[in-house]
């Protein structure tokens, strides 16, 4: 009996000892798993439109949105024209997430009786984690064809479209700063002199600095690489703030381009922002959630 006991006293302090060695096996087991899962980073845009640029955020998966952009004349077309409010040109568009990585788009514009539609693919995403990835890259394709009518010769389909590709690589510095850049080839179908160029190459950028939880200056610029474009038209600029007021964005804005899409203000900005040929606007987005996940 003595020895026995001995036995199971013994016993009982060598239990203890693989319990504890379990659960610290457990918890690396654990801390271990959770490491190999990517945190990604959220909301480097508040929208998916900048000012005149896109983002690199799309539509959540089963998210439909709808999109209000509106740009009024130059400030400096005087009172005649109120200041540019007699002279607006609009834009509607959809945008629908098929995945929280994938989204389609289509819209219309009156200026030049613009339809476009567009796929936004988000193929690397900003995360932290044992494959940290730093930027975000979200491609973009787009094509726009005007229904304008012209005089004899009336014109083709064909010479009608113009189509962009994009790659938007951000980075969310901090929860206040993010960075985007935009390489950026819009080509043309049909040009009106030799003069212009079918293929045209620029360089975007776009920071949005957040001054409250609600509050975002925002700023995009577009420069045109050298060529015969970049000489005759302006670089596309824009100035902005972002307000959020629960399921909208508001952005209002000053820039020298009044097209919406990177088509037009892309080769065809005319304005000179410091000569005063400004131009308001503002963008407003509402989301609807029309499948639930």
């Amino acid at each position: 009996m003595v020895l026995l006991a001995g036995l199971l006293l013994g016993t009982v302090p060598a239990l203890a000892q693989d319990d504890d060695l379990l659960r610290e096996l457990q918890a690396k087991a654990a801390d271990s798993t959770h490491s190999r899962v990517p945190d990604f980073t959220q909301a480097t845009f508040k929208g998916t439109h900048i000012i005149n640029s896109q983002s690199v955020e799309t539509p959540g998966q089963g998210t439909l949105l709808f999109l209000i952009q509106h740009r009024f004349g130059t400030l400096n077309s005087g009172a005649y024209n109120f200041f540019g409010l007699d002279q607006a040109v609009l834009r509607l568009s959809f945008e629908y997430g098929l995945t929280d990585r994938l989204a389609l788009g289509v819209g219309r514009s009156s200026q030049d009786k613009t339809f476009d539609g567009f796929v936004k693919y988000k193929a690397l995403r900003q995360s932290t984690g044992t494959h940290a990835m730093p930027v975000s890259v979200t491609l973009l394709a787009s094509s726009a064809l005007t229904s304008l009518k012209f005089v004899e010769p009336e014109r083709t389909t064909r010479t009608r479209l113009a189509y962009t590709y994009q790659a938007l690589i951000a980075r969310k510095f901090s929860p206040s700063l993010s960075v985007q850049l935009m390489p950026t080839l819009v080509h043309r179908n049909f040009v009106d002199s030799k003069r212009a160029e079918n293929d045209v190459y620029a360089l975007g950028a776009a920071v949005r600095q957040k001054l409250t939880k609600r509050l975002a200056l925002t700023a995009d610029y577009f420069y045109l690489l050298p060529g015969a474009t970049a000489t005759d038209m302006r670089n596309a600029l824009g100035l902005g703030v972002d307000i959020e007021t629960g399921g909208h964005v508001f952005q209002l804005h000053f820039t020298n381009a009044q097209g919406m899409m990177e088509s037009l203000f892309v080769p065809q900005t005319t304005g000179n922002f410091f000569d005063g040929d400004i131009y308001f606007g503002f963008n407003v987005s509402r989301a609807f959630t029309v499948k639930s996940r």
